[in-house]
């Protein structure tokens, strides 16, 4: 590995953010007229196929390609500690859904966990190594840097969710500001008055599309917003848990709470038992994802429904689609949520 990493700097092949800088295009451009997008114009086109021209570059697929070379292989990555990943059965539906798709093209699963900066980045210079033929991303963070690390080297990726409202990298989503909407209006039309929110990870998009949806629903329903209504967990348990007592010290009077995630939903209803509050007779509980923990809590979750399986097929067909190299209609997919309601509100 030493050795193959010297050579490589030696050499000092172009990247591909050289040949966007000398096009004066973005690496989403680069990218797109390399894998035969129509989405580029002629104009750009012949800039970015002069830019490669000039400097050598060959693209990591292309290169693998002449070569025949495929690992028949694709890695899942996960950006968390494991105890995130066995505790979270979002993680397990996602998994579900990724290894059925495989299944049908005889593609093995590497799943990797990556949760610190230099575990991602031995990761990229792995993936370049042509161990894998592309890779699917679970539960990215904002300023995680390994989609563009990947972008770099020519791999192909896919993330599941979205990093900001104008994610350029290929992603596969679910409905987040619907899905809090619906969930809210829920809470309001059965008569609550004091709605408050448990959110999730802040540095998480999902998370600030969910509280973002919240606030939306208050203000079309004629609600002022109350920040004291307002607590940030980190889709866990324990931060549910947390929280939860929080919001009762701010806001004792609180009447509905919506939780980002069910886990979250289940350490809020534990804070709520031991405060002697009852559910939903004094608190209304909401939650989102209607994984299995929504219908085996006491009472049962009311829950927004996300298609996690489906969100893992989708990416996985998005990629392969990709390693194949067809052009991708639109970078991105957003499937639709819907409220389950059940016994807790």
């Amino acid at each position: 590995m030493a050795i193959a990493r010297h050579r490589a700097g030696r050499e000092r092949r172009p990247t591909l953010e050289q040949v966007a800088e000398r096009a004066g295009v973005g690496r989403g451009t680069v990218s797109r007229v390399i894998n035969g997008s129509p989405r580029v114009s002629d104009r750009t086109r012949v800039a970015v196929e002069a830019a490669i021209a000039d400097l050598g570059y060959v693209p990591h697929r292309a290169a693998r390609a002449l070569a025949g070379n495929r690992a028949d292989a694709v890695a899942l990555v996960v950006p968390e500690p494991e105890t995130r990943l066995f505790a979270e059965p979002y993680f397990a539906a996602i998994i579900r859904g990724v290894t059925s798709e495989l299944a049908e093209a005889d593609i093995q699963l590497l799943l990797t966990l990556s949760s610190t900066a230099s575990e991602r980045e031995r990761f990229a210079q792995y993936a370049a190594g042509n161990r894998v033929d592309g890779v699917l991303l679970v539960s990215v963070h904002g300023e995680d840097p390994l989609p563009e690390l990947l972008a770099e080297n020519g791999i192909p990726a896919v993330m599941n969710g979205r990093r900001s409202a104008d994610e350029a990298f290929p992603h596969v989503d679910g409905d987040n500001v619907g899905g809090a909407r619906a969930a809210v209006r829920h809470l309001l039309e059965r008569g609550a008055r004091a709605v408050a929110t448990i959110t999730g990870s802040r540095d998480m998009y999902a998370a600030q599309c969910r509280l973002d949806g919240y606030y939306a629903e208050l203000a079309a329903s004629g609600v002022d917003e109350d920040e004291g209504l307002v607590a940030h967990g980190d889709f866990s348990e324990e931060g549910g848990y947390r929280a939860m007592y929080e919001l009762l010290g701010r806001r004792p009077r609180l009447d509905a709470v919506f939780c980002a995630s069910d886990l979250t939903a289940a350490g809020a209803r534990r804070a709520l038992r031991e405060a002697g509050r009852s559910v939903p007779g004094d608190v209304a509980l909401v939650g989102f994802d209607d994984s299995a923990i929504a219908r085996h809590m006491d009472p049962p979750l009311t829950s927004v429904r996300q298609p996690t399986e489906e969100m893992g097929r989708a990416m996985t067909r998005a990629l392969l689609a990709e390693i194949a190299g067809e052009p991708a209609a639109a970078p991105g997919l957003i499937l639709p949520t819907e409220l389950v309601r059940r016994a807790s509100s």
